[in-house]
């Protein structure tokens, strides 16, 4: 099979087609338009561009502004998950500190001291990366932001809303409520 042979247009092939005047200079001027009129519409026409412009740019730097914060807010609280899951090891570490009674803390001094070192290089990484403890003291006031009431009580010689004990610590990441302290409340009422 032979190969086909593309042809050529027939005719010079330095001469160049001709165009119409609109082809190349935009539309043919309206003969009945003035020539202020014409003006007036070309710099109509440029004020809207300068406007669509100066809006496409506003956009693009919102656009910019928006992945810069999302970029931080990755950094800052991209461990979020991580973090909660470590919340339970420092409770359970806590609490195996404070199951041993301090008559009983110099017999079993090795084990002892292994957990705490153990809790104490936890909460050294924990700080390191932003992990702050939320400790409140007994009879300081109660705060549903950092806190949350795991019961009430109305104990005598309390004000209402009084911590009066602390169940479990809280905590936050750079400055973001990762799990409230859990706490217990004075429910009595002033007479």
């Amino acid at each position: 099979m032979a190969e086909a042979k593309p042809t050529l247009p027939e005719g010079d092939p330095t001469e160049k087609p001709e165009v119409g005047l609109e082809a190349a200079n935009g539309p043919a001027p309206d003969e009945g338009q003035s020539l202020e009129a014409r003006l007036a519409a070309a710099e109509a026409e440029a004020d809207e561009m300068r406007d669509r412009w100066m809006r496409a740019l506003a956009d693009a730097e919102n656009v910019r502004k928006r992945a810069d914060q999302d970029r931080r807010n990755a950094e800052a609280y991209g461990g979020t998950r991580i973090a909660r899951d470590l919340l339970p090891v420092f409770d359970n570490l806590r609490r195996a500190l404070d199951a041993v009674p301090e008559d009983e803390r110099e017999a079993k001094g090795g084990l002892v001291e292994g957990v705490d070192l153990t809790l104490r290089e936890l909460t050294q990484v924990m700080t390191k990366n932003g992990i702050e403890a939320i400790v409140p003291e007994i009879g300081e006031k109660f705060d549903p932001q950092i806190h949350e009431a795991m019961f009430e009580a109305p104990v005598p010689g309390t004000r209402k809303g009084d911590i009066l004990e602390v169940m479990a610590t809280g905590f936050t990441l750079n400055g973001r409520l990762l799990r409230p302290a859990q706490v217990g409340v004075s429910s009595m009422v002033a007479a």
